[in-house]
């Protein structure tokens, strides 16, 4: 059973208690979701080491400041009390690896924006390591180049000179590169002492790597990650490890929360399982000798954390519904979103819905109606949105060809040389993954709440908007909120 999902855990430790399962491997690999990782850890750590004969046996080592190479020979060697020995790397960096560059740069970014700087300048300096950068590769005058990789997460670089700058007053170190990945893959395949376990927690893994398939084949890897998309699938999963949470809390204090309240709860604070868990903890707290959670408490003691997807807003302004698109747009702005970027969004937005309409009122849309079902809808109309993209791509390759210098032409022809005909990279496609049709119906039956003039109109509200942002000193936020107003207004001039 080389890996497992977190929720099989338990079945896994019953089986190997009762000998349906091989003895425990010598070696574990936990990652995902930082407190799925905590639990399933602490659940596997009272199976091999009872807390009684952790005193003497039981060695973690702080993945901040780990050395592999001594964790190597902790674990090959035998503890002064006999019995099981688990040496422990928490939270390793084992798995930082140059391909996880872009990773460790968003999430030292992240933990920053959380007013976390010791863990920001941890992911920091473990991108410096892996990049064999020094602190003055880091520079102003250098870094557009070092992290060229990264420069839509960089944006404002502030924060980078503010953790550079904490980094040099702490002291701290950049960590050497070195193939510990390697060293550590070599010993978990000599072996341990049947007595020892080495077990490893990390956030993030790369499963290409040859430490992986070592852990694969040599140990057991559990999966603690928690799907972070939008699918209905990945809700569900999401949900799942909610309920579960919220009942390991509430059930030991003989405590409930509606269901009207669970929904305001995680709008408050979306899948986010460290502050989901801490409201919660709060919340039993505030209801004292009460045994219900009610709404109102909800709204009483917390702060909305949640940081919202763009997609809310660019939705809501589909849906022209005004309260929910201001709402959404203000949230963004608080996450530190860049008024440009969520003009860019609207801006992408309105293209799709206008490329959708010219379909609706086309010859090709025949049978579509907004109430069309989607069955319906896949069999029967998807077929020539298809037919629609491909003779769109044509008119833009021909619009390419005249659009192509005049003198250009003249010198290829006198070299001899045949053209080559380009293929054109356009976004102006409505089914741009052609295997899934969903997101194309919903964008056909959110075009029916505009007309072809309302969303003309709207493109010169999206030009005067860009203007204003770029070049008067107007709050950006009263100018984004006029912008949306008029956008979802119902009665906008169709001029």
């Amino acid at each position: 059973m080389p890996e497992i999902n977190h929720q099989l855990l338990a079945k896994y430790v019953k089986d190997v208690a009762a000998g349906t399962e091989k003895q425990f491997a010598p070696v574990y690999l936990f990652f995902g979701e930082e407190l799925l990782v905590k639990a399933a850890f602490g659940e596997l750590l009272d199976a091999l080491l009872p807390a009684e004969n952790r005193q003497a046996n039981y060695d973690p080592m702080e993945g901040a400041s780990e050395n592999i190479y001594d964790a190597i020979e902790r674990v090959n060697t035998f503890s002064l009390l006999p019995g099981t020995k688990v040496v422990a790397l928490l939270e390793s960096r084992i798995f930082h690896a140059m391909q996880n560059k872009m990773r460790l740069i968003e999430n030292s970014k992240n933990a920053y924006d959380d007013e976390n700087k010791s863990k920001a300048a941890k992911y920091l300096l473990s991108l410096m390591g892996n990049l064999n950068l020094s602190f003055e590769d880091l520079d102003p005058a250098n870094r557009r180049k070092t992290l060229a990789f990264a420069a839509d997460v960089i944006k404002s670089e502030v924060w980078i000179d503010d953790l550079v700058e904490y980094c040099r007053q702490n002291q701290l170190e950049i960590p050497a590169a070195s193939d510990d990945a390697g060293a550590l893959q070599k010993a978990i395949k000599k072996g341990f002492p049947s007595t020892n376990h080495l077990m490893i927690t990390t956030e993030m893994v790369d499963r290409r790597l040859g430490l992986y398939k070592t852990l694969q084949e040599h140990g057991v890897v559990i999966d603690c990650r928690v799907p972070g998309g939008d699918r209905r699938a990945d809700r569900m999963a999401q949900e799942d490890v909610l309920r579960k949470k919220m009942s390991e809390i509430l059930t030991p204090v003989n405590k409930k929360i509606d269901n009207s309240a669970y929904a305001a709860l995680l709008d408050m604070t979306g899948f986010d399982l460290r502050t989901f868990c801490g409201n919660l903890e709060k919340l039993v707290d505030y209801v004292g000798q009460r045994d219900a959670i009610t709404v109102k408490d909800v709204t009483s003691v917390l702060k909305r954390t949640k940081q919202d997807p763009i997609y809310d807003l660019t939705n809501a302004v589909a849906d022209r519904q005004v309260s929910r698109a201001l709402f959404f747009m203000n949230s963004l702005l608080a996450a530190g979103f860049h008024p440009l970027q969520i003009l860019a969004a609207i801006v992408n937005q309105i293209r799709r819905l206008i490329l959708a309409k010219d379909y609706t009122d086309s010859p090709q849309a025949k049978g579509w109606h907004a109430g069309v079902s989607y069955n319906v809808f896949q069999q029967n109309i998807m077929p020539s949105v298809l037919e629609y993209d491909h003779s769109l791509q044509q008119a833009i390759e021909k619009w390419e060809q005249v659009g192509l210098r005049p003198e250009a032409a003249v010198t290829d022809a006198a070299r001899g040389k045949k053209k080559k005909k380009r293929k054109i990279q356009t976004d102006l496609i409505l089914a741009r993954n052609p295997k899934n049709g969903y997101p194309v119906y919903q964008l056909l039956k959110k075009s029916a709440h505009f007309t072809k003039n309302e969303l003309i109109t709207a493109v010169d509200l999206l030009n005067e908007t860009d203007v204003q942002l770029k070049t008067s000193r107007q709050d950006p936020k009263l100018v984004l909120d006029r912008l949306v107003l008029k956008i979802c207004d119902r009665q906008m001039a169709s001029t």
